[in-house]
Formats: structure tokens, C-alpha cells, sequence
């Protein structure tokens, strides 16, 4: 009876040693995809930072062709009114 207690004993307490080890497996396993998917998180916010910054110039350098654009286009109306006050063809 005591050797069927015993060996009863070492079963649970080896089924509770193997419960554990997986508990931690699992739970380990758990905080590496966490942290990979927080990692993941991190380079894209600096990916999205990065992106919106050249968005944000390139923009700015479209503000600016325009402005220049709209210069040429005056000026060049400036110079055809002249060449025709002048007595020129357009």
C-alpha cells in the first residue's frame, strides 16, 4: 500500500513538474511574440515618422514649384503683351 502511495505521489508530482515546464514554455513563448510584435510596432511608428517627414518636404517642394510655376506663367504674359504693344506676333 505505501509503494502504491508513493509511486501515486511521484506520478502528480511529476505531472505538476511537467504542467509547469509547459506553463513556462507557453509563457515564455508568449512574451517572445509580445516583444516581437512590440518591436515590430516600434520600427513602423519610425518608418511612419520617416515617411510623413518626406511627405511633408515634398510637399513643401510642390508648394514651391507652383509659387515659381505661377511666376513663369505671369511673366511670360508680361513678355506677350509686350511683344505685342511692341508690334510683334504672338
Amino acid at each position: 500500500m505505501d509503494a502504491t502511495v508513493t509511486l501515486f505521489g511521484s506520478v502528480l508530482a511529476t505531472l505538476g513538474v511537467l504542467g509547469a515546464a509547459v506553463v513556462a514554455y507557453l509563457g515564455k513563448r508568449g512574451e517572445n511574440a509580445l516583444m516581437g510584435f512590440s518591436n515590430l510596432t516600434e520600427k513602423l511608428q519610425i518608418e511612419r515618422d520617416r515617411l510623413e517627414r518626406q511627405v511633408a518636404e515634398r510637399d513643401a517642394k510642390l508648394a514651391e514649384l507652383n509659387a515659381l510655376h505661377a511666376h513663369d506663367q505671369s511673366e511670360i504674359a508680361r513678355l506677350l503683351m509686350d511683344n505685342q504693344r511692341l508690334g510683334g506676333t504672338p
